[in-house]
C-alpha cells in the first residue's frame, strides 16, 4: 500500500501543480481586471471632493462628512490626473511623489496619494508597488465602507501574485468577511493554505469554494479535489483518497482518476468473485493500463467458467500494446487454452438455449447470456439474463445484473443499464466496493442513448 501511495502520489502532485500555476498566474491578469473603473477613468468630477478651484478628484477622493482634498497638493494632483487620464503613467508618478512631499497632508490627502498611486503601478504592471501602495493608503484608515470591499479584494489578489501567502491569506479571510469573495478566490484561498501546509484549512476553504461554484451553477475545479487528493496521500489517509477520487471521477470522468480508484478499492479485496466484478469496472471505464491486470483478470474469468470474456479481455491487452515481453510467451498460452474453451462454449449456444428455456430457474438463462456475451453477442446475452432474472433463482443476482448492464450499454441503451444497475442497490449481501464502484459507473453512463458512452 505504501508504494502504491507513494507513486500515486508523485502522479498526483505532478497535476496540482500544474493546477496551482495555472489558478495563481490568472490571478495576475484578474488584478488588472478587477479594479478596471479604479484606473483610467477614475479621476472624474465630483464636486463633493473639489477643494479648490481646477482639480477633479476621483472618485475614491471623494470622503465622508464633505471631506477633500488639501490645497497644498492640489497643482501636483491636478497635473498627476491629467497624466493619468492620458496613460502617461510615469508623469503621473512624478507629480504624486512630489505631492506625497509636501506638508502638511492630511490623513486624506495621503489615502488618495497612496491610491493614485497603486492605480499607476497596477497599469506598469507593478504589482509589488501596488501591493505597497494600496497598504499605505489602507493604513490611513480613509477607505469608506464601499470601497473597502474592492481594496480587500484587491490586496488579497496582489499579494498571492507576488507570493506573500501569509498576506495573501489574511486579505482573503476579510474579502470573505465583507461579502466580496468570488468561488475563484476561495478557490486560491484553498491553495494558499496547502501551500501553507495546512490541509485542514485548505480542506475548509475548498468545501466553500466547492460550495460556491454549485451554487453559481458552475462545475467545482478539478484542482479543489486534487489538493484534498494531495492531502490524503500525504497523511496516508486511504479513505481520504477513495473519497477525492471519487470526487474526480464524477467531475472529470477521466481514466486515470478511474484507474487509481479501483486500484485503492482492489487493494484489500481477497475473495475472486469481488475482484473480478472490480475488474469488471476497470475494464468497461478503458482504465486498465498494466498488462498484469488483464492477464490477473483473463485467470478469474477462466476459473469462472468464462473463458469467451476472458479472450475478451486478453485479445484486448494485446491490441492495445500494454503486454510486456516477458509476458507474452504466458499470455499467448493461456489465450490459446481460452479460445479452445470458448470455442466450445459457442458450439454448445443451441443446446445451452434449448435446456436454459425449459428449465423454471433462471440460473441457467444467466450463464447462458453470460456465454453470448464473451462471444460479443450482446443482443442475446440481455434477452438471456433478463429472462433468468425474471424467473429468479439465480445464485448470484449481483452478478447477474451487472452482466445484464453490461450488455444493455454494449447495445448503446444506457437508460435501460442505469435502471438495471440501480438494483444493485436492493441486494443485502452485495460488497460494498463493488455497489459504490458500480453505482459511480452507473451515474457516468449518458442519460440518453445519443449521447457519447
Amino acid at each position: 500500500m505504501n508504494n502504491l501511495l507513494k507513486a500515486m502520489g508523485f502522479w498526483i502532485w505532478g497535476l496540482i501543480a500544474i493546477g496551482l500555476s495555472v489558478s495563481m498566474v490568472s490571478v495576475s491578469y484578474k488584478v488588472l481586471s478587477l479594479y478596471r473603473g479604479h484606473d483610467i477613468s477614475a479621476p472624474r468630477s465630483d464636486s463633493t471632493a473639489q477643494s479648490t478651484p481646477g482639480i477633479e478628484a476621483p472618485a475614491s477622493a471623494a470622503g465622508p462628512a464633505g471631506l477633500a482634498l488639501s490645497r497644498v497638493i492640489a497643482p501636483e494632483m491636478t497635473s498627476a490626473q491629467k497624466a493619468m487620464q492620458s496613460a502617461r503613467w510615469a508623469d503621473a508618478l512624478s507629480e504624486l511623489e512630489v505631492a506625497k512631499s509636501r506638508s502638511p497632508l492630511t490623513a486624506f490627502d495621503e489615502k488618495t496619494i497612496y491610491d493614485w498611486m497603486g492605480v499607476v503601478y497596477l497599469n506598469q504592471r507593478n504589482t509589488r508597488a501596488a501591493q505597497s501602495a494600496y497598504e499605505a493608503a489602507l493604513a490611513t484608515g480613509r477607505y469608506r465602507a464601499e470601497e473597502l470591499v474592492k481594496i480587500f479584494r484587491l490586496l488579497f489578489q496582489l499579494a498571492a501574485t507576488n507570493k506573500q501567502d501569509a498576506k495573501a491569506i489574511d486579505y482573503g479571510k476579510q474579502t470573505a468577511e465583507v461579502g466580496a469573495a468570488t468561488d475563484e478566490d476561495l478557490l486560491i484561498m484553498s491553495q494558499l493554505y496547502y501551500q501553507q501546509k495546512d490541509c485542514k484549512n485548505s480542506a475548509v476553504w475548498g468545501d466553500k469554494a466547492v460550495a460556491s461554484f454549485k451554487k453559481a451553477g458552475q462545475p467545482p475545479k478539478e484542482v479543489l479535489y486534487q489538493l484534498k487528493l494531495q492531502c490524503a496521500s500525504e497523511a496516508n489517509d486511504t479513505n481520504g483518497m477513495k473519497a477525492a477520487l471519487y470526487d474526480l471521477v464524477r467531475l472529470t470522468n477521466k481514466t486515470s482518476y478511474w484507474n487509481n480508484l479501483i486500484r485503492l478499492e482492489r487493494q484489500d479485496e481477497r475473495d475472486d468473485h469481488n475482484t473480478l466484478m472490480i475488474y469488471r469496472v476497470m475494464f468497461d471505464t478503458h482504465s486498465m493500463n498494466a498488462d498484469t491486470d488483464y492477464i490477473e483478470m483473463a485467470q478469474l474469468l477462466g476459473d469462472a467458467g468464462l473463458p469467451g470474456e476472458a479472450q475478451a479481455v486478453l485479445e484486448k491487452a494485446m491490441s492495445s500494446g500494454v503486454l510486456k515481453d516477458e509476458h507474452k510467451d504466458r499470455t499467448t498460452r493461456l489465450l490459446n487454452v481460452l479460445k479452445t474453451r470458448a470455442d466450445a462454449d459457442k458450439k454448445s449456444l443451441p443446446s445451452l438455449d434449448a435446456e436454459a428455456g425449459k428449465n423454471p430457474a433462471g440460473q441457467l438463462d444467466v450463464k447462458l447470456g453470460e456465454v453470448y456475451f464473451g462471444a460479443g453477442d450482446y443482443q442475446n446475452a440481455a434477452t438471456a439474463i433478463s429472462r433468468g432474472i425474471g424467473k429468479g433463482q439465480v445464485r448470484q443476482f449481483d452478478e447477474a445484473y451487472v452482466s445484464l448492464g453490461r450488455s444493455l450499454t454494449a447495445e448503446k441503451d444506457p437508460v435501460g443499464a442505469k435502471q438495471i444497475l440501480a438494483r444493485l442497490q436492493s441486494l443485502p449481501n452485495i460488497n460494498p466496493r463493488v455497489l459504490k464502484l458500480w453505482n459511480l459507473y452507473a451515474d457516468m453512463l449518458p442519460e440518453t442513448a445519443s449521447d457519447p458512452l
